[in-house]
């Protein structure tokens, strides 16, 4: 049987948009796939904050639908390297960062992030809810696997006016999921995304410019790297 296809022109779908190199691909996929892109970038404390400025100058480059900054203070909760005064580590080996759960992890940072776009998409009525979860080449944090996935799309269909009327049906689209870090910047370049207004550092210094040492550095540089592409962005130093 032919799967199902349906009409998606002209349909709204809140897209989670930090500003790094995955959100702003999830953004072209969106609308790639013929979505109009409301995008949402979450103020929450980050010590990293030049990743909201590159937020900025990806959705005025995709001519997205509407772009929103909203805040949430998970620097008091505290417990992670990125909204905490704790050390970020630095030139972790591959085999490091593929295991355990690295102090750059976030408690709650995806469950919060998605709630606070279920609640737009439900004032928009947009069933569709995008967010640039990788599970693949990533550092170990258990909010971007496929089943946190799954559990949220059955929350949000669950603790809604909308999906307990049966007015919307919620779908929660992780394209990149299942994707090499090399995989999404190919589909990215495809789609035009310049990947040098991005931002992916946990340790930038005052000017925003990159480490070149941290995880989200080192994973980054790997994926250009098997992507047989030059990464844009300027570094501190010579990444390893």
């Amino acid at each position: 049987m032919a799967p199902e296809t349906r009409d998606i022109m002209s349909k709204p779908a809140v897209v989670l948009l930090s500003g790094g190199l995955d959100s702003a691909t999830t953004v072209a996929i969106a609308r790639a796939d013929g979505f109009d892109v409301h995008a949402l970038s979450i103020n929450y404390g980050q010590r990293h904050r030049f990743e909201l400025d590159a937020a900025i100058r990806v959705a005025q480059a995709s001519a997205v639908k509407s772009h929103r900054i909203i805040s949430v203070d998970l620097a008091a909760i505290g417990g992670s390297a990125l909204t905490d005064t704790i050390a970020v580590p630095l030139d972790r080996t591959n085999e490091a960062i593929r295991h355990g759960v690295p102090i750059t992890y976030v408690p709650a940072r995806n469950t919060i992030l998605l709630a606070l776009a279920l609640g737009y998409a439900e004032v928009l009525s947009a069933a569709d809810l995008f967010i640039g979860v990788n599970a693949i080449d990533y550092s170990g944090y258990p909010d971007c696997r496929p089943e946190f996935i799954d559990a949220f799309t059955r929350l949000a269909n669950l603790a809604t006016k909308a999906g307990t009327e049966g007015t919307i049906s919620f779908q929660i689209h992780a394209p990149l999921i299942e994707w090499s870090k090399a995989d999404i910047i190919r589909r990215g370049i495809e789609l035009g995304v310049d990947y040098s207004q991005t931002h992916s550092c946990y340790a930038p210094d005052q000017q925003g410019t990159a480490c070149g040492h941290c995880d989200a550095c080192l994973l980054r540089l790997k994926g250009f790297a098997e992507a047989g592409l030059q990464d844009p962005l300027k570094y501190q130093t010579t990444a390893p």
